[in-house]
């Protein structure tokens, strides 16, 4: 199943955080995403300060409907850092990439490469 598809779980449905072998695997799924320090982060640009904070409020939203909040980092005035990781584990889980997958799913015409 794709990971857009799939819904993130409880934290306490996991015993533990992944491996580095399987989070290596799931990077591959998402898009342009890094992993460092137990943490999958990307940064995103966009064409001025209300396109960075309409994604902002989408990704927001998005954390809210999963119940899996990612850190979000408005910086400059144009550019937002996400940096997701499940803070009960202190590691990744499945739940990450599903959240990372949905993010690239945000569709802001005002995105830039």
């Amino acid at each position: 199943m794709d990971l857009v598809e799939k819904k993130c779980i409880s934290c306490e449905g996991y015993g533990s955080s992944m491996s580095d072998e399987e989070a290596l695997t799931y990077i591959k799924k998402v898009k342009n995403w890094s992993i460092a320090n137990n943490r999958i982060e990307k940064n995103f640009k966009f064409k001025n300060f209300l396109a960075a904070m309409k994604f902002v409020n989408s990704v927001a939203s998005l954390a809210e409907q999963e119940g899996h909040h990612p850190d979000i980092h408005l910086y400059g005035w144009n550019k937002v850092k996400i940096i997701t990781f499940t803070h009960a584990l202190n590691g990744l889980t499945e739940n990450d990439f599903i959240l990372a997958a949905k993010i690239d799913e945000i569709n802001l015409e005002n995105r830039r490469p």
